[in-house]
C-alpha cells in the first residue's frame, strides 16, 4: 500500500508536495477505511478534488512515473517548464509484507541519470516511535555513499547512473540487494494506473476469456452496473448475433480508445444481453457502460488481489451512485488488502457523514504563487470543519479552495453586449 508521495520539480508541481495516505487514529469515526497491521494504520481510499488544470493528473503521473522507474522502464518524468531546473525529485513510502520502506531518487531529465538514490526502512517499536534504517545511499552530487557490503560500498561511484542501482548490478551475488530489488518490483508490480477517459478494455477481455471464480465476479460487477442488462458474455466468432464488418465505420466503436486494429477482433466478441437479445458491446452500449466492463476487472483484481488502483477522473461518463458504491468496496471491511487513489469532480462523494474520513478527501488549488496539495483533515473544528459539517456546501462556497473561479457571466455579458452592438449597426 502506498503511505506517502513526495514531489519537487515534477510536471506542474515545483515546490515540494506531499500527498499522505496515513490515518490519524485520534478519530474513531470510520475505522473500517483504514487498513491496521503492526502499528501501520493506512487510508484504503481517497479522493483527489480541484479545478481542471491545477494538477490532479499530474500527481496521478507522479505515481506513474515512480512505478515505471521502479519497474526498470523508462519513467517519462518532465521538470517544471517554468523553472530551469532539469533535476526531478521523488521518493515514495509504502507498506510491504507488513513492514514500512521508503525510496527516493533524483532524475536528471537532460543527461538521463539518476543522482540521488536512497532506501530505508521505517521500524517501529511496540510504542510506535520510529527508526530510519539506511539499506542504501547513492548521492553522487555530494559524494556520499552507504551499503552494508563493502564490496559494492566500492563499486557504487563506478556502476553508471542510466537506471536505478538495483537494476545496473547482478543483485544475486548481493543478498541485501536482491532483497531490496524483490520489495521494490514486488510494490511496484502491484499498481494499476488507470485513465477513465482512455480506458483499454483488453484486461476485462483477458478475464472474459476463462470461465472461473474470477472472471463470474467481473461479469456480476458489471450487470450489476447497469439495471437493464441481463448478461455479459465473450462469445466465440461464429456465435456473435451480428457479422461486422471492422473495416466499415459502422464496425468501429465510438470510442477511439477502443478503436485499435488488432484488438477489435476480441472486442467485437464481448456481448451484451438486454431481455434475452445479444448485441455486440462496443456498437450498443453506452461509453459509461464500457468504461465500467473496461474498469471491472481493475477493481475486481484490486480486491482480490490486494493490488493498488489509482484512476484519473474516476468519475467520467458514470452515475454518481456507481462512483459512490465503488468507493465503498474499497472502504468496506471485508476490503484487508487493496486501495484506491483516485481523482474526481463530483462532490456527491464529498461525504464525512457517510463515506469518508477527513483525511481521505484531498484537494488541489493553484494560484499565482503556486500549486497547494492539502486535505480536508488539515481544516480545523475552529475553522468551522468537523466531522458532521456539510462538506459539499463548504466547498461549494470557496471555503476549502481548490474551486474554479471562471467568471462565465462576464463572458456571457460581453457576449450579448456585442450582439446588441451588431444589431444596432444592423440598423
Amino acid at each position: 500500500m502506498i503511505i506517502e508521495l513526495r514531489v519537487k520539480n515534477c510536471f506542474s508541481f515545483y515546490d515540494e508536495i506531499e500527498f499522505s495516505m496515513k490515518a490519524d487514529m485520534r478519530s474513531s469515526k470510520f475505522t473500517s477505511n483504514v487498513y491496521r497491521k503492526n502499528k501501520f494504520n493506512i487510508l484504503k481510499t481517497a479522493g483527489i478534488y480541484g479545478p481542471n488544470n491545477v494538477g490532479k493528473t499530474c500527481l496521478v503521473k507522479c505515481i506513474k512515473a515512480v512505478k515505471k522507474a521502479l519497474i526498470n522502464q523508462n519513467p517519462g518524468i518532465m521538470p517544471n517548464l517554468f523553472h530551469n531546473n532539469p533535476i526531478c525529485e521523488l521518493g515514495i513510502t509504502f507498506l510491504w509484507d507488513g513492514r514500512e520502506f521508503s525510496y527516493d531518487f533524483h532524475y536528471d531529465v537532460g543527461k538521463k541519470e539518476y543522482l540521488f538514490e536512497k532506501f530505508t526502512e521505517i521500524q517501529k517499536d511496540k510504542y510506535g516511535n520510529e527508526k530510519e534504517v539506511i539499506w542504501l545511499l547513492k548521492d553522487s552530487i555530494n559524494s556520499e555513499y552507504a551499503y552494508e557490503d563493502e564490496e559494492l560500498l566500492k563499486m557504487i561511484p563506478y556502476v553508471s547512473q542510466t537506471n536505478l542501482l538495483i537494476h545496473m548490478i547482478d543483485s544475486s551475488k548481493f543478498d541485501r540487494l536482491a532483497e531490496m530489488k524483490q520489495i521494490v518490483i514486488g510494490f511496484a508490480s502491484k499498481i494499476d494506473i488507470v485513465n477513465m477517459n482512455n480506458i483499454p478494455m483488453e484486461r476485462t477481455i483477458n478475464l472474459m476469456k476463462n470461465e472461473n471464480d474470477l472472471q463470474k465476479k467481473v461479469v456480476e460487477f458489471i450487470k450489476n452496473a447497469d439495471l437493464y442488462l441481463d448478461d455479459f458474455e465473450y462469445k466465440a466468432i461464429d456465435k456473435l448475433p451480428l457479422k461486422i464488418d471492422i473495416e466499415k465505420p459502422e464496425g468501429k466503436p465510438d470510442e477511439k480508445a477502443l478503436d485499435i486494429p488488432e484488438q477489435l477482433m476480441d472486442q467485437i466478441r464481448l456481448v451484451s444481453v438486454y431481455r434475452g437479445v445479444a448485441v455486440p458491446s462496443m456498437l450498443f452500449d453506452s461509453t459509461g457502460t464500457k468504461k465500467i466492463a473496461a474498469l471491472a476487472s481493475y477493481i475486481i483484481e484490486g480486491l482480490e488481489q490486494g493490488r493498488i488502483l489509482v484512476v484519473d477522473e474516476l468519475d467520467s461518463s458514470i452515475h454518481f451512485k456507481l462512483t459512490r458504491a465503488i468507493v465503498a468496496m474499497f472502504n468496506n471491511e471485508l476490503n484487508t488488502k487493496a486501495q484506491m487513489i483516485f481523482t474526481i469532480h463530483d462532490i456527491n462523494l464529498m461525504d464525512c457523514k457517510k463515506l469518508f474520513r477527513k483525511e481521505q478527501i484531498w484537494f488541489i488549488h493553484k494560484d499565482k504563487e503556486g500549486i497547494y496539495v492539502y486535505s480536508l483533515a488539515q481544516f480545523t473544528a475552529g475553522q468551522g470543519i468537523r466531522d458532521t459539517t456539510d462538506i459539499m456546501e463548504k466547498y461549494r462556497k470557496g471555503v476549502l479552495g481548490a474551486v474554479p473561479d471562471p467568471e462565465l457571466i462576464y463572458s456571457l455579458l460581453s457576449i450579448k453586449g456585442d450582439r446588441k452592438g451588431d444589431l444596432a449597426n444592423d440598423k
